[in-house]
C-alpha cells in the first residue's frame, strides 16, 4: 500500500472493477424490492458543469445507499439530445447538429464515468436516436386517433430572417435574439395536445404527492389555475356578441369599457378603415406575449370606435384594443372595472375613461358589499355572484363556468433538430397519420445547416411522399416536436429500453410501482413545464394501458444552485469552475465529497477552493487511518469484542452513535453534509486511538469497517480500494449497510447538565442507574452549585433523568 494517496490510480482501478463486473447493471429479478433513482438527464452541451456534478452526486449517494439496503436499484442515465443549442453550435462550428451532439455525448459520458457514478449504462438512451423517438411518434399517432392531438392556427413570434418561430424568451426588445430582425406576430398552423382534458386530474393529483416540495406543488397549482366564474355575453348591434370570462361578476355593474386583444377579429374590423388603429395593431405585433412581460410593460390602448351593450343595464360600453390582452387566453376579450382592478384603473386614468365604484369604499380589489348596483345593492360579493349568475342565465346572456389558466400544449416547432412529427398532409384526404409500418420517420442527420429555416423544408427527398389513404402525391409534416416531448416520458423508457417491439412492457409496471420513480432529482427551474408534462404523459401512457401508476415521480428533490462569489456560475459571468480540472488535481472523490458537504442538497452551495482542499485533507486522513491500521495488523492479532474497558467502550459508543445518526440522515432526511461532518468527527476519534491490544484491534477493525461502509456512497473509489486492502474478498459495493449494535449505545455514565434558575452552572458525570434522589443530592452538593445556593432558599429541584437538573432558588 502506497504511503501517499494517489487519486488517479485508485479511481481508475475502482472504475475498471465496476465496469468489468457490471456492478450497476440491474437484476431482472422482480421478486426483490425495487428502488428507482433518477436524476434529470443532461443536455449534451459538451462539458459537465458543477450543477451537473451536484445533481448526479446526490442521486448516486442515494442509489448506492439503497443498494446497500439490499434493494434492486436502478439508476439509469441518458441524453436529452434535441434542442436549439445544437443548431447554434452548428452555425458557429460549421458542423451538422447531429455530429456536434454525438461528439458531446461521447465526451460527457467519459466525464460521468470519471466521477464514479453508478449508472446502468446498458440502459443509456439518447432522445435524438431513431430507436427512441420512433416510440413517441407511435404514441403521437395513437393520441391523434383518439382526438387528443389536433391542429389549429396560433399566433407565434416569427423571425423573417431566420425563417423560424421564436420562443417569447428569444425576442429581445421586439427583435430576434440571433438575427436582430424585427419580429412579426404571425398566425400559422400548429399541433396541440389536449392537456386541458387532464387539468382536473393534474390538479387533484398534487394533493397525493406527499414526497414533493410544497413550493413545486404550489407553482403547478398556480400554473393550472382553476377558477370558477361566469362567462358573460355582451350583445352588439345585429347578431354579434362579445364573450368575456370573469371570476368577479359582483363587479359587473362597474364595467365602463371592454378591452380586446390586437389579434381579435373586432380589432381587425376596426383597423380596416382607420390607419391609426391599424398602426397600433401593427405595433402590438412586435411585443412579447409572456404574462411576465405583460405585467411590466407600458399599458397602451386605443378606442376601437365599436361599442357593445351591458347585459343588465343595456348601457353602451366602449370597446378598446389593448396591448396587454392576449388572444390565446380565454376569448381574447376582458371586462374592465377600473374602480376595482389596479390595471384597469391605471388604464382608465391614462385614457380618461369613466370609473364607477360598486363595492363599498373599503374595497378596491377586495370583495365587499355592493352599492351603486341597482337590484344587487346590499348584497355581499358571494351573494351577488349567485344572483347575477341567475339573472344572466335567465336572460341567456351568461352562465357559470369553471376555467383553467392552463392551455393546450403547442408541441410543433418550425425547427430542424427535433423529432419529426409523423403526419402526412394530403390535398385530398387532409391530415393523415404515417402508417405504423413506416415508423420511425427518420430525421436526416447529414444536412447543410445555414440557420435560415429548417433544412428538411428544403429537402424534397424528405417531405415528398404519397398519401397512405389515396395514393396521391402528398407532403410529410416538416415541423418537429417541442423538445419537452422527449423528456416527458424518458423515465418510463429506461425500464425496457431493449424492447424494439413495444413502447413499454411489463417491466415498466415493476419499476414504476408504488408511486413511480422512487426518487427524482433536479433543479426547481423545471418545477412547472417539465414536471407537469411528465405527469401528463404518465397519465396518457396509463390510459393507453402501458402502465398502472397515476404519477411518474413519488419523491422529488430539487437541489440548490452552485454559486461562486454569491452568484450562479455561468460562462457569461466568467465565474465557472471546470469539474475536469478539479478531478485531475484532487480526484473525483474529493469533488464529490466537497459538493455534498458544503450545503444541504436543497440549499444553494457557495463554491470554495479552501473547502475543496479541506475535503481533500479528509480523504487523505481516512487513507492514513486505514494504512496505519493495516501496518499495526501486520504485527498484532485481532481479538474479539469482549471485556471492553472504559476507553474501549467510549470508542465503540462513539462509533455506533455516529452510525445511528448518519443512518437516519441518509435514509430519511438526505442531510449528506451532516453525514460527512459526523464521519469526520469519527475519523478524528479513531485517529487518536492507536492501542494495539487484541481487543482494541478488534474494536478498531469494527469501527473502520463502519467508517468505510458508510463513507462508500460518498467517496466510493477510496472506500473500494481501502476495503480490498483490508483483505476483504467481497467488494464494498456488494456489502450491506452496517447495523447499529444497540448494546454499544448503553452507557454506564451520562453527563448531567445542572442549572440554577435556568442558567448552566455545572456538568456532572453520573451513573445511569442513579435514582432521582441520588442525582438531586449530587447536584446540590457540587461546589459549582453551592456558591449559587448558599444563603438562598431552594424552592424546588426538577430532575430530567439522565439529562438535566434545574434548581429553583430565591
Amino acid at each position: 500500500m502506497n504511503s501517499e494517496y494517489n487519486a488517479q490510480q485508485i479511481e481508475a482501478q475502482a472504475q475498471k472493477y465496476w465496469q468489468e463486473n457490471k456492478s450497476f447493471e440491474v437484476s431482472e429479478d422482480t421478486s426483490k424490492e425495487k428502488y428507482y433513482c433518477l436524476s434529470m438527464f443532461p443536455y449534451p452541451s459538451g462539458r459537465l458543469h458543477m450543477g451537473h456534478v451536484r445533481n448526479y452526486s446526490i442521486g448516486d449517494v442515494i442509489s448506492r445507499y439503497q443498494k446497500m439496503q439490499g434493494k434492486n436499484v436502478m439508476q439509469p442515465i441518458g441524453w436529452d439530445g434535441f434542442g436549439l443549442p445544437a443548431e447554434n453550435a452548428a452555425l458557429k462550428n460549421k458542423v451538422p447538429p447531429a455530429k456536434w451532439t454525438y461528439e458531446n455525448i461521447d465526451y460527457m459520458r467519459e466525464q460521468l464515468s470519471q466521477l464514479g457514478f453508478g449508472y446502468d449504462w446498458s440502459r443509456e438512451i439518447s432522445t435524438c436516436h431513431p430507436k427512441y423517438y420512433r416510440w413517441e411518434q407511435w404514441l403521437f399517432i395513437k393520441l391523434f386517433e383518439k382526438g387528443l392531438v389536433y391542429k389549429k392556427n396560433a399566433i407565434v413570434n416569427w423571425d423573417p430572417v431566420d425563417q423560424t418561430v421564436l420562443a417569447n424568451e428569444q425576442v429581445i426588445n421586439g427583435h430576434g435574439w440571433r438575427s436582430d430582425a424585427l419580429i412579426e406576430k404571425k398566425e400559422i398552423s400548429q399541433w396541440f395536445m389536449r392537456i386541458t382534458d387532464y387539468a382536473d386530474e393534474l390538479l387533484s393529483g398534487l394533493d397525493k404527492l406527499d414526497g414533493w416540495p410544497d413550493a413545486v406543488k404550489t407553482m403547478q397549482k398556480n400554473w393550472i389555475g382553476k377558477s370558477v366564474g361566469l362567462e358573460i355575453t355582451f350583445p352588439r348591434e345585429g347578431t354579434d356578441t362579445l364573450e368575456v370570462y370573469t371570476t368577479r361578476p359582483d363587479t359587473l355593474m362597474g364595467v365602463t369599457y371592454l378591452t380586446i386583444a390586437s389579434e381579435h377579429p373586432l380589432a381587425f374590423e376596426a383597423g380596416k378603415n382607420n390607419p391609426q388603429i391599424q398602426a397600433f395593431i401593427d405595433e402590438c405585433k412586435t411585443l412579447k406575449t409572456t404574462e411576465a412581460a405583460m405585467e411590466t410593460m407600458d399599458k397602451k390602448g386605443i378606442d376601437s370606435g365599436l361599442k357593445c351593450t351591458h347585459p343588465i343595464t343595456n348601457d353602451d360600453v366602449p370597446i378598446w384594443i389593448a396591448n396587454f390582452v392576449l388572444m390565446g387566453y380565454g376569448t381574447g376579450a376582458v371586462m374592465s372595472v377600473p374602480a376595482h382592478d389596479e390595471r384597469d384603473y391605471e388604464f382608465a386614468k391614462k385614457y380618461g375613461i369613466a370609473i364607477k365604484q360598486v363595492i363599498d369604499e373599503n374595497a378596491m380589489i377586495d370583495k365587499g358589499v355592493l352599492f351603486n348596483s341597482g337590484e344587487f345593492n346590499g348584497m355581499d360579493s358571494n351573494q351577488a355572484f349567485n344572483s347575477i349568475a341567475k339573472t344572466l342565465t335567465d336572460k341567456n346572456l351568461g352562465s357559470k363556468k369553471t376555467n383553467y389558466r392552463l392551455r393546450d400544449w403547442g408541441v410543433s416547432r418550425q425547427r430542424y433538430w427535433g423529432c419529426p412529427i409523423p403526419i402526412i398532409n394530403c390535398p385530398s384526404c387532409g391530415v393523415v397519420a404515417v402508417p405504423e409500418t413506416d415508423l420511425p420517420v427518420v430525421l436526416p442527420e447529414e444536412v447543410s445547416f445555414d440557420g435560415v429555416g429548417s433544412p428538411i423544408k428544403k429537402m424534397p427527398e424528405f417531405y415528398q411522399t404519397t398519401c397512405p389513404k389515396c395514393g396521391e402525391a402528398a407532403q410529410r409534416e416538416t415541423d418537429t416536436f417541442d423538445t419537452f416531448f422527449e423528456s416527458s416520458w424518458y423515465f418510463a423508457r429506461y425500464t425496457c429500453k431493449d424492447n424494439s417491439d413495444k413502447i413499454l412492457d411489463e417491466r415498466a409496471n415493476y419499476w414504476l410501482a408504488n408511486g413511480g420513480v422512487d426518487q427524482y432529482i433536479g433543479g426547481i427551474e423545471h418545477a412547472i413545464l417539465h414536471l407537469l408534462y411528465a405527469r401528463f404523459f404518465n397519465k396518457l401512457l396509463r390510459d393507453e394501458g402501458f402502465i398502472k401508476n397515476d404519477e411518474p415521480f413519488k419523491n422529488l428533490l430539487t437541489q440548490g444552485m452552485v454559486l461562486k462569489d454569491g452568484v450562479k456560475m455561468s460562462k457569461s459571468k466568467g465565474n465557472t469552475v471546470d469539474p475536469a480540472q478539479m478531478i485531475e488535481k484532487y480526484g473525483a472523490d474529493t469533488v464529490r465529497l466537497f459538493i455534498l458537504f458544503a450545503a444541504p442538497p436543497t440549499q444553494d452551495l457557495e463554491w470554495s477552493d479552501s473547502g475543496l482542499e479541506g475535503a481533500h485533507r479528509f480523504i487523505n486522513k481516512v487513507y492514513r487511518l486505514i494504512r496505519g491500521f493495516i501496518q499495526d495488523h501486520e504485527n498484532h492479532t485481532i481479538g474479539t469484542l469482549k471485556n471492553l474497558d472504559k476507553t474501549q467502550k467510549d470508542i465503540r459508543l462513539k462509533t455506533h452513535q455516529t452510525l445511528n445518526k448518519i443512518t437516519d440522515d441518509m435514509s430519511r432526511r438526505y442531510l449528506f453534509n451532516t453525514v460527512i461532518a459526523a464521519l469526520m468527527e469519527l475519523c478524528n476519534t479513531l485517529s487518536k486511538f492507536k492501542d494495539t491490544s487484541e481487543t482494541s484491534m478488534a474494536l478498531r477493525q469494527e469501527s473502520i469497517h463502519i467508517l468505510l461502509k458508510t463513507l462508500s456512497p460518498i467517496a466510493p473509489h477510496l472506500c473500494h480500494y481501502l476495503w480490498q486492502k483490508l483483505g476483504n474478498t467481497k467488494a464494498i459495493i456488494n456489502e450491506p449497510w452496517p447495523n447499529v449494535d444497540k448494546s454499544a449505545l448503553v452507557q454506564d455514565e451520562v453527563q448531567i447538565i445542572v442549572q440554577v434558575n435556568g442558567k448552566l452552572r455545572a456538568k456532572l458525570m453520573l451513573g445511569t442507574d442513579a435514582d432521582k434522589a441520588q442525582v438531586e443530592a449530587q447536584a446540590l452538593a457540587d461546589e459549582n452549585i453551592t456558591k449559587f445556593t448558599k444563603n438562598k432558599t431552594v424552592i424546588k429541584v426538577i430532575v430530567v433523568p439522565n439529562k438535566l437538573v434545574n434548581i429553583v432558588i430565591r
